[in-house]
């Protein structure tokens, strides 16, 4: 009885899985693409964290300002993102297993997930602008 349950549910399970690594792929590029964004506004704004430093701005105001540039388009996808995606749940229907499509955990873990892969892109070039010397900071052109 498993071998025909197991035989009539494969493709669904196929499809779960194949649409599962595409959405791992879609977020492993959407975290480069804003590690892209955040390090390029970093770069185009160094003499801005340059004169931040010069006045007396110490790493951690540095940091949150860096961060806060690049999580508000995040926060607004998923200001969009979450409804939208709680219109379209009921198209994925057949794609889930032991799962309700309006799952409440899945939608209040998944935003907070999305916003901890951000926050991990960001990291890195706010710790850059935060480490900067003010003086070559200043001298960059």
């Amino acid at each position: 009885m498993e071998e025909v349950l197991g035989e009539n549910y494969s493709r669904q399970r196929f499809s779960a899985w194949l649409l599962s690594g595409f959405a791992a792929v879609a977020l492993a590029l959407a975290a480069i693409g804003i590690y892209g964004v955040v390090a390029y506004s970093v770069t185009a704004r160094t003499r801005e964290f340059g004169v931040h430093a010069a006045l007396g701005a110490d790493g951690a105001s540095i940091i949150w300002l860096v961060l806060r540039t690049g999580a508000r388009p995040v926060l607004l996808g998923l200001l969009f993102g979450v409804p939208g995606a709680a219109a379209a749940s009921h198209l994925l229907k057949s794609l889930l297993f032991g799962i309700a499509p309006h799952d409440p955990v899945t939608f209040a873990v998944v935003p907070f997930f999305f916003a901890a892969v951000a926050l991990a892109a960001g990291i890195v070039p706010a710790l850059r602008a935060a480490h900067l010397d003010p003086m070559e900071a200043l001298r960059t052109e």
